[in-house]
């Protein structure tokens, strides 16, 4: 085994790699721009931002000065809910497209499953036709708000990126999503270090065995179960420790070990309680995820 990163066909043909790097809280334009570049050098090759994040244009400008065709980069960006409808979105795509200063994305979601989210698919499934989007996808779907989109919409979501870690492994739905042959990409595969999980004892031994770290045992747990992930480090030598666990596999009996630290609670905030659906659409778009 090495440390060479698969890469996923995606429901329309497209190909993304399992693992890539995530930009998420790194609002600081100089710091997100260091952090892709730090991390493009070190191998990654998919990249998630977000409009809500606020560094696209960041993102963008590392991407575009790395030295590293185009086309070999996967790019991941969101639109928020404050621009779901059919007339916004499209202004939101082509707003996403000048602050990074592409010609085209290779994957763009819809972040949060809330508003006036099928005229926003109409606009992501033009753009999509058009060739400004390789993939369009979504982000926080349940399974019903899921099928729901399927069954009204004429292009398919390829992905649904939705939050996945030990504490909180959605097993019901990542099931429904690759049932429906959607890939599910998981956002905070550390829980952001909540319940103490990079010196958890269970995962500890299991690190200990292979000589990793208990980060490393979480990206693998979920990479073997046909997640993708974006871990998201400001330190280089996070970035490359996150890159390094394809060299070594779980058994069948250490999956089942992990599979028994599920709380089954998110660890930021429920996606159906309306005060916080309430709260997404009032809050500033740097706040949520």
């Amino acid at each position: 085994m090495t440390n060479k990163v698969p890469m996923i066909k995606l429901n329309n043909g497209v190909e993304m790699p399992q693992l890539g790097f995530g930009v998420f809280q790194v609002p600081d334009l100089s710091q997100a721009e260091a952090a892709v570049k730090d991390a493009l050098e070190v191998g990654y090759r998919l990249i998630d931002t977000a409009t809500a994040y606020q560094n696209e244009e960041a993102v963008g400008r590392a991407i575009n000065n790395s030295g590293i065709k185009r086309e070999d980069i996967f790019v991941t960006s969101k639109l928020w809910v404050s621009d779901f409808t059919y007339d916004r979105a499209k202004k939101g795509i082509d707003a996403s497209l000048q602050r990074l200063n592409m010609d085209y994305m290779d994957l763009y979601l819809l972040h949060q499953p809330y508003g006036d989210v099928m005229g926003a698919w109409r606009a992501l499934e033009e753009a999509y036709k058009a060739g400004k989007i390789r993939a369009i996808g979504v982000s926080n779907f349940y399974a019903d708000q899921l099928k729901n989109l399927e069954l009204t919409m004429t292009v398919q979501p390829v992905v649904n990126q939705i939050e996945v870690n030990p504490w909180y492994q959605q097993t019901d739905e990542v099931k429904f999503n690759q049932g429906e042959k959607v890939q599910v990409e998981a956002w905070a595969p550390f829980a952001e270090g909540k319940h103490d999980i990079f010196n958890n004892t269970t995962i500890g031994q299991i690190a200990k065995k292979y000589g990793k770290t208990n980060g490393q045992v979480i990206l693998r747990w979920l990479l073997q179960r046909g997640i993708t992930v974006i871990p998201k480090s400001v330190h280089r030598e996070r970035m490359a420790e996150n890159l390094a666990v394809f060299d070594f596999e779980l058994t069948t009996a250490e999956m089942q070990t992990m599979a028994t630290l599920d709380k089954k609670e998110s660890q930021f905030f429920d996606h159906r309680d309306p005060v916080t659906i309430e709260q997404i659409f009032g809050s500033s778009l740097k706040q949520l995820h």
